[in-house]
């Protein structure tokens, strides 16, 4: 076709043609009935007048995201309050808990070459507590999602755990304050606000992400005409893609800003600042929130699904259970699992609570499929979740020339600032026109390796701490005659590899994660499966109370070293079993909406 490059005109192999033939054959039946059917045209008016693809374009076309809805980048604004307010805490919380309230000083405060401290109850307890705190705030985004789906609906319910989170934070202030820091009473004040936060955060996590990307509403590809008149296709697909690069763009502005510019409050006034500063930028989340009443595009709530899903799940897995574990196995894994679960397919009387089509079937076998990708995200976490407390503990006990020790941690959303805008503008598209496609899966596993490569960056690291510092294993406890301490020559900076391939792996773990989780889940279950993937988070968490063991001197190389080689094997695993799914990625994002009365 005139104006396409050369390397577009035709697929790769045969399978791309047959897998573009059957997406243009559900394309043509979808275009068909927008066309045909008056009740669609009444209710999504937004594809009124667009031009469908044919079979043709959809094999020579290039596809591209189309523009993001401002309201999207309100909500992201939303989000990136929230996340100056949260991040920050996340990495004092390591020295608040760990360190000793500073001799002479009354707000946990020490100056430029002092070390911040207020309940000085050591490592263990810093990587346990939040390490809680991590398990915690994802686990409750299962309650606030289901409240979300079933009653209030997504905007109610972040407006409800805005309220919750800042009554959180007003308490983790009360417990920094002069008087009261370091004290067995500062403990438990500080404890009650990462219950009563986390309350707050999980239900916001698992509501902003859907409601973010749900204010980009066209679901089906249609033609455009670029400024060069170039013929395209946009795909929606893409375009969530880049709702939620961008989304996270935004968040990763709010942790770097509020940690480089509240960190230094902390070393030369005190904690009770340092936490009050967030909580008055995280007002800003209710006033955007409250501009913007009536202007978000929101899905109401549908009642509960969750139990009609379960019971579609067992319906299907009638007949299905065999004394021979193998052929079971196969049974429920076959590709048919899912269709005596169709109403269409019932002989004789329908059960009383199958009011849904067949459509509704294929779109929660598609949420089934996208929480079994989920299944290997606790490793990727569990190397993920270092940033919050081992790695500030290892720069403690490098050589940091005045810099504080949980600075370095800005490096992870400093990077991913710098990458996002870089993947989005220059590497997907070159991918594009390379004719590679980068689907959500590879990107995931990608995710894993970078994972496990910051953690091996992380154990050699160690390694040479150990070497250097003038106590050997036990670095982190060492001091001088006068008590000052010890620490190893080595610069801080070289901690920087870490931060740079967790950045990455976020990019292709988390951000895709995040997208997969709203393309794959059912319109009226999109807060749970986004909870079902924070859930594995809290899964890590669980898990990495098992290595609290090894959060210590001289352990801390096996540490590291473990968790990189359980993360690497993981993302093999992970690629392994996912291919099959991985090819089917095209059609599964152009499936028919179901219906659910």
């Amino acid at each position: 076709m005139a104006g396409l490059e050369p390397e577009c005109e035709i697929p790769v192999t045969l399978a791309e043609v047959e897998r573009h033939e059957k997406i243009a054959c559900d394309y043509a039946l979808q275009k068909k009935d927008t066309i045909s059917d008056a009740t669609v045209e009444k209710v999504d008016p937004l594809h009124e007048g667009l031009e469908f693809p044919t079979e043709e374009e959809l094999v020579t076309l290039r596809k591209m995201p189309d523009a993001i809805p401002w309201t999207a980048y309100m909500i992201a604004v939303v989000g990136l309050a929230e996340r100056f307010s949260v991040m920050p805490h996340r990495v004092w919380q390591v020295n608040f808990i760990q360190q000793p309230l500073p001799p002479h000083s009354t707000t946990g405060a020490d100056g430029l070459h002092g070390q911040s401290g207020a309940l000085g109850r050591g490592q263990q307890m810093s990587a346990g507590l939040t390490t809680f705190y991590q398990f915690w705030s994802f686990v409750t985004p299962i309650a606030g999602a289901y409240v979300a789906d079933t009653y209030w609906g997504r905007y109610k319910t972040v407006c409800v755990c805005v309220a919750i989170s800042m009554f959180g934070q007003v308490i983790m202030i009360i417990s920094a304050v002069p008087g009261i820091i370091g004290g067995n009473a500062s403990l438990g004040l500080f404890i009650l606000s990462l219950i009563v936060t986390g309350m707050g955060a999980g239900g916001f996590k698992s509501n902003i992400s859907p409601l973010v990307a749900e204010q980009y509403r066209r679901t089906k590809m249609f033609i455009s005409v670029t400024k060069t008149g170039e013929r395209v296709i946009m795909d929606p697909s893409l375009t969530t893609s880049r709702i939620y690069m961008y989304f996270y763009f935004f968040i990763n502005i709010g942790a770097l800003v509020g940690q480089v510019g509240v960190v230094y409050v902390e070393k030369f006034i005190g904690y009770w600042l340092a936490y009050t500063l967030p909580t008055v930028v995280f007002l800003l989340s209710p006033l955007v929130l409250w501009y913007g009443h009536g202007k978000y595009h929101t899905s109401p709530p549908t009642g509960s699904v969750l139990a009609t899903a379960i019971r579609v799940w067992r319906f299907a897995m009638r007949g299905r259970w065999c004394w021979n574990p193998i052929k079971t196995i196969r049974n429920l894994t076959a590709d048919d699992f899912w269709e005596s679960a169709k109403p269409s397919k019932v002989v004789g009387e329908k059960p009383a609570w199958m009011k849904f089509d067949d459509n509704w079937v294929e779109e929660v076998r598609r949420g089934f499929k996208a929480c079994s990708a989920f299944l290997w995200f606790p490793i990727y976490w569990l190397s993920y979740n270092q940033l919050n407390n081992n790695l500030t503990s290892q720069a403690a006990t490098m050589s940091t020339h005045g810099l504080p020790n949980d600075v370095l941690p800005d490096l992870d959303p400093l990077a991913l600032i710098i990458f996002i805008p870089l993947c989005d503008l220059v590497l997907y598209p070159a991918l594009v026109r390379w004719r590679i496609n980068f689907r959500p899966l590879q990107r995931i596993a990608l995710g894993f390796y970078t994972g496990a490569a910051a953690m091996a960056w992380a154990a050699v690291v160690q390694h040479y701490i150990y070497k250097t510092n003038p106590c050997g294993y036990y670095a982190g406890t060492c001091v001088d005659n006068n008590g000052n301490p010890l620490v190893s020559p080595l610069n801080v900076w070289i901690q920087s590899g870490s931060y740079v391939l967790i950045a990455f792996s976020e990019i292709f773990a988390t951000i895709t994660s995040m997208e997969y989780a709203f393309t794959k889940a059912p319109r009226n279950m999109r807060s749970l499966v986004m909870s079902m993937l924070l859930f594995t988070n809290a899964i890590a968490s669980a898990i990495g109370e098992a290595f609290v063991s090894l959060s210590t001197d001289p352990l801390l190389v096996w540490n590291y070293g473990s968790i990189a080689v359980i993360c690497g094997i993981s993302g093999i695993i992970f690629w392994i079993l996912m291919r099959k799914l991985n090819s089917e990625e095209d059609e599964l994002n152009n499936m028919a909406e179901g219906r659910f009365d």
